[in-house]
């Protein structure tokens, strides 16, 4: 890129944003194909024929999505869809993130409710945006129509060029006009998927050029004029509250501009202002803090286990319950239990949390890496006393989230808008926390600790299983609290658990430490598939069974499974003869109704087990972009690679131990094992890819490791078992 293009970019911004405009990502982000100065600004002559599709004069193609894009491959999954039905050609495509109107953007899988998670993106968006672009299609086919006077079926399109046998042809952009003035159709046909010749392929992601050249547009990146930064002192413990300070040396810093204590809902604090991030932390280190712990938070993590593993010896509140397991167990010729543990774990973004915001005369206007509009509408508003409505969110890229930016109290926004409430300004507010703020005063996912008992028939069948958990409630309390006595957020992946066995009961404590927690990616399944997958090679071993074999024997009635666990065992060549040196581990789960198996390959070294490669096998339905879900699963097993071995957030008096990268690591790329990705071939709607890679590695992991000396493990992480990394 020139430096006159670079200078132009700038220059662009600065008048989008001196003029009080939206600021979206369209504006500042060349996508796919577009030069560094088409900045996608809506011009006369636009077609808009519905909330999700904007076609310009210059022949571009605007998808507006309403999940934000934080890696997961959200904007160009979208925008293939649209392209597909358009047959647009693909340079011709840009995407933008949508303004957050719930009537106009809900997620179909929330209800009325804008928002991004639980891998919903593609699914609930599957069908409306086929049909936001086969109406599209519709309208420019009778523009040609009407203007050659032609059958309208007689035109076809291919690669963004509308067609007639005669020979006339017109791109989008010479139809614009036209197709602008027509009535919407009120009933359009998709193409079917046998026609399709983009869906199904791979193609190069919307925002990969822009995130390499550093032209996407953060958080981190957003400067506003006249903008303040704020650096934040939370109480150390969750609870504790500011009862003084001293802010007179915060003060004699250059630059600092006021020094605030405020509350919210979620925490309170002292925050510093100032004119820049540095300066702000600066003040924020030279500030003297009384806090008030009356109320706070002081247990440790030993004291916590203690009190869980108690709770297994207890019976919970029934989530799922088949058959006579007590009765069962009795007639088993063999019963086998396990205890497992697992750590709080911390999202760990390589974007702390932070926002923008900017308080008006009864508005509120926010620039975030934005995940939950609605959720976060409603928390600012009531902060303010103003209407929903009248909270303006532009939604820019998140560097990464995996369920942190998608909390219902909307935490780190409103504690930005009770900043700058607090100071008095109407000037643009950015919060940054550092990464030990967002390391020590976030939301984790919680600690829980399972105990299982299963019970076996002289042959070896499982005839009896029951599973006890013990863990926090996320949804409680929250917008998605249904006040069942069961958050299925901490049973799902045990409560559907797909293994036919005849005699099931599935059990819950839920517990009510003050430590807030909060959904991380993939959820209940970080836990759920642990336990099961784990138990279940504990008792093929035992009883002398291949475990593959064994799963495949209990999943007569799950068909996507066994064709996913079939894939994988042929892929990773599970059948065949090993090396002596070589060790297979096998782990199979569904989460986001997609369902993932993965075979973990171990090479046993003169130094440790090494970790050398995992075959993967997906069913999501129609593969919308084959690419993509490769991507997912890589990074899910990445993710799920981290916290199964290093990841533990551990408390001692009340007290995070854990503040940054030094203690709580996180897989380096050097370190990432190879990735074989399958797809399960499907004519089926499409499924969530975002977060169901994550939970089956560290099981697969463990199942491969109990080979080396004959020992099940049971907690995680596996930092004592000495895996080395490719």
């Amino acid at each position: 890129m020139s430096a006159a293009e670079d200078s132009m970019i700038h220059a662009t911004r600065r008048d989008v944003l001196k003029g009080g405009a939206v600021l979206t990502v369209g504006m500042l982000l060349p996508a796919v194909g577009v030069s560094a100065n088409d900045t996608n600004v809506a011009k006369a002559g636009t077609f808009v024929p519905n909330a999700f599709v904007r076609i310009a004069e210059d022949n571009t193609v605007t998808v507006l999505s309403k999940h934000v894009e934080m890696g997961q491959g959200a904007y160009t999954g979208l925008a293939t869809i649209v392209a597909e039905e358009l047959d647009a050609d693909w340079s011709q495509i840009r995407v933008e993130g949508a303004p957050a109107d719930a009537k106009l953007y809900n997620n179909l899988a929330f209800g009325p409710f804008q928002g991004t998670g639980g891998s919903t993106a593609i699914a609930n968006s599957y069908d409306q945006l086929k049909n936001a672009g086969a109406t599209a299609r519709a309208m420019l086919v009778t523009a040609a129509a009407n203007r050659w006077k032609v059958p309208a079926n007689e035109i076809t399109i291919a690669a963004g060029v509308v067609q007639h046998k005669s020979g006339k042809s017109a791109r989008f952009g010479e139809l614009v006009a036209d197709a602008a003035k027509l009535p919407a159709p009120t009933e359009v046909k998709p193409k079917d998927p046998s026609a399709y010749n983009r869906i199904g392929k791979s193609a190069p992601r919307v925002d990969s050029k822009a995130k390499s050249t550093g032209k996407a547009i953060f958080t981190q990146d957003l400067k506003l004029p006249g903008m303040l930064t704020a650096v934040v002192a939370h109480p150390p413990r969750f609870g504790g509250k500011v009862k003084s300070f001293d802010a007179s040396k915060a003060k004699e810093i250059k630059g600092v501009k006021s020094v605030v204590a405020f509350e919210t809902p979620a925490r309170s604090g002292v925050a510093v202002v100032a004119t820049d991030f540095w300066t702000a932390k600066k003040g924020r280190d030279a500030l003297t803090i009384e806090w008030d712990e009356s109320n706070a938070f002081n247990q440790s993590s030993d004291e916590m286990l203690k009190e869980y593993r108690a709770l297994t010896k207890k019976p919970g509140d029934i989530a799922k319950q088949e058959g006579d397991v007590e009765k069962a167990f009795a007639a088993a010729a063999r019963t086998f239990e396990a205890t497992y543990e697992f750590p709080y774990l911390a999202h760990a973004t390589m974007e702390p949390m932070n926002c923008v915001v900017q308080i008006g005369q009864g508005t509120c206007e926010v620039w975030n890496g934005e995940q939950f509009q609605t959720a976060d509408q409603m928390a600012i508003a009531k902060m303010l006393g103003i209407a929903p409505k009248d909270v303006k969110i532009n939604q820019l890229f998140a560097g990464g989230s995996f369920g942190r930016r998608a909390n219902p109290a909307g935490d780190y926004l409103v504690e930005t808008v009770a900043i700058a409430k607090a100071i008095g300004t109407s000037d643009p507010v950015k919060l940054v926390w550092t990464r030990e703020e967002d390391m020590r005063a976030g939301y984790y996912r919680p600690m829980y600790v399972h105990w299982l008992k299963a019970g076996v028939d002289a042959q070896g069948k499982i005839v009896a299983w029951q599973h006890r958990i013990v863990g926090q409630s996320i949804t409680r309390g929250t917008l998605f609290d249904n006040k069942s006595k069961i958050d299925f957020t901490s049973v799902e992946g045990a409560q559907n658990l797909p293994y036919h066995i005849p005699n099931l009961l599935v059990d819950l404590h839920t517990t009510e430490p003050k430590v807030p927690v909060l959904w991380w990616r993939s959820v209940g399944s970080t836990h759920t598939a642990f336990s099961t997958e784990c138990f279940l090679d504990d008792i093929a071993r035992e009883t002398k069974q291949d475990p593959y074999a064994l799963r495949r024997s209990l999943l007569e009635k799950h068909p996507r499974h066994l064709a996913v666990l079939d894939l994988v065992a042929e892929k990773s060549g599970w059948k065949k003869k090993r090396a002596a040196d070589e060790i297979y581990g096998l782990a199979l789960h569904e989460s986001f109704n997609t369902v993932v198996g993965q075979v973990a390959k171990l090479k046993k070294t003169p130094n440790g087990p090494k970790l050398v490669s995992v075959v993967c096998a997906v069913d999501c339905g129609i593969a919308v972009n084959p690419n993509i879900i490769a991507m997912q699963m890589e990074s899910g097993i990445g993710y799920g690679l981290s916290a199964a071995l290093m990841g533990a957030v551990t408390f001692k008096k009340g007290q995070v131990e854990q503040g940054n990268f030094d203690d709580y690591p996180v897989l380096r790329i050097n370190e990432m094992p190879a990735v074989e990705t399958h797809i399960v071939p499907s004519r089926n709607k499409p499924t969530g890819v975002g977060e169901p890679g994550t939970p089956v590695i560290a099981p697969a992991l463990a199942n491969a490791l109990a080979q080396v000396d004959g020992k099940p493990i049971h907690a995680l992480p596996l930092s004592a078992h000495g895996v080395k990394l490719a």
